[in-house]
C-alpha cells in the first residue's frame, strides 16, 4: 500500500513537474516575441566602396556594434542595410563604426 502512494505521489509530482515546463517554454516564447519586437531596420548610404572587399571591412565593422543584428551591403548601390536592437545602441554608433573604418555612413531618410 505505500508502495502505492509513493509511485502515486511521485507520477503527481513528475505530471506538476510537466506543466512548469510548460509554463517555463511559454516564457521563453514571449521573450522570444518581445526580442522580435524591440529590432529595428535602416538602410545607410554607404560613402567609400569602390573594390570587392569594401564591402567585407564595412559589414565587419557594422557587426562589431553591440546589438547589430545583421548587415546586408549593396555594393551597386552602396547602402547597407542594418538590423539592431535600438535599446542596445544607436543609427549614429553604426555609423561611427563604419566611419572609423574608413567608410562613411549615414541613415538614408525613408
Amino acid at each position: 500500500m505505500k508502495r502505492l502512494l509513493i509511485i502515486s505521489a511521485v507520477a503527481v509530482m513528475a505530471g506538476f513537474g510537466g506543466f512548469a515546463i510548460l509554463g517555463q517554454s511559454n516564457a521563453v516564447t514571449a521573450a522570444e516575441t518581445s526580442a522580435a519586437v524591440e529590432e529595428m531596420t535602416l538602410t545607410f548610404a554607404v560613402e567609400n566602396m569602390t573594390c570587392a572587399t569594401c564591402p567585407i571591412t564595412v559589414r565587419t565593422a557594422m557587426r562589431g556594434v553591440d546589438g547589430v543584428q545583421s548587415v546586408d551591403i549593396d555594393f551597386d548601390a552602396k547602402t547597407a542595410v542594418v538590423t539592431f536592437d535600438p535599446t542596445i545602441t544607436t543609427a549614429d554608433e553604426i555609423g561611427n563604426a563604419s566611419r572609423d573604418a574608413g567608410y562613411p555612413a549615414a541613415p538614408v531618410d525613408a
